[in-house]
C-alpha cells in the first residue's frame, strides 16, 4: 500500500519553524500541537536558520559576478563572430580592412 506524503505550505513551515526556534516549547510539544513529527520541525527549523544567513549577504557583489560572467560570454561571441567574418570575406574575396566590402563577382 502507498502512502502519501503530506504537503505543507510554506506559510505553515515558517509558523512551525519559528516556533521552534523561539525555544519556548520542545520538539515533541509542537510535534503533537501542529501534527507534525519532531524530526520534520527540527529540519525546518534548521533550513530556517541556514536560510536567514543569506539574508544578510551582499547582494552588490552576486550582481557584479553575474554581469562579469555576462561581459566575459559577450566578449567571447564577439571575437567569434569577427574571426567568422574574416573567414567569408576571404572565402568571398572581399579586400582586407580600408578597402572596398563592395561584392566582386568571380571571373
Amino acid at each position: 500500500m502507498e502512502t502519501m506524503r503530506k504537503k505543507y505550505p510554506v506559510a505553515f513551515k515558517a509558523k512551525v519553524a519559528l516556533e521552534a526556534i523561539k525555544e519556548e516549547k520542545t520538539s515533541a510539544e509542537l510535534a503533537s500541537q501542529y501534527g507534525v513529527h519532531p524530526a520534520q520541525i527540527r529540519r525546518w527549523r534548521k533550513t530556517v536558520k541556514d536560510g536567514v544567513n543569506g539574508l544578510f549577504t551582499d547582494n552588490h557583489q552576486r550582481k557584479d559576478k553575474e554581469k562579469n560572467l555576462l561581459i566575459e560570454e559577450l566578449y567571447k561571441e564577439v571575437g567569434q563572430l569577427k574571426v567568422e567574418l574574416e573567414w567569408l570575406k576571404k572565402k568571398c574575396g572581399l579586400g582586407r580592412e580600408g578597402e572596398s566590402y563592395a561584392y566582386r563577382a568571380p571571373r
